[in-house]
């Protein structure tokens, strides 16, 4: 079962406390873009084999957004961190590029 930690709260959830809430970091499209532009926002998601960031919701908890890095093929939780930041942490892409390599 997947567990992660809230950020915000400090309590370890697991996944039926939490609401996935896909992709992390996407750049939202304005109300002036091209029509490929936001096709792109809204249809087009990266789905890696591996590391990948996404945005969770402690939905039955403090209620607050927050992302994770995890693995895909593995579960494993690298790491998690407040949903405020528009990429993630120096010190967290360190941990993964060490564990990975």
């Amino acid at each position: 079962m997947l567990t992660l930690t809230c950020p915000y709260c400090g309590v370890a959830a697991d996944e039926t406390e939490l609401h996935p809430g896909g992709e992390a970091h996407l750049a939202r499209s304005g109300p002036d873009s091209a029509d490929a532009d936001f096709e792109s926002y809204l249809f087009l998601r990266k789905n890696p084999r591996g590391v990948h960031f996404e945005r969770w919701r402690h939905s039955h908890g403090c209620g607050k957004w927050f992302h994770a890095a995890r693995d895909t093929r593995t579960m494993q939780v690298w790491g998690t961190y407040p949903a405020q930041v528009t990429e993630p942490p120096q010190d967290l892409l360190a941990a993964i590029a060490d564990r990975t390599a």
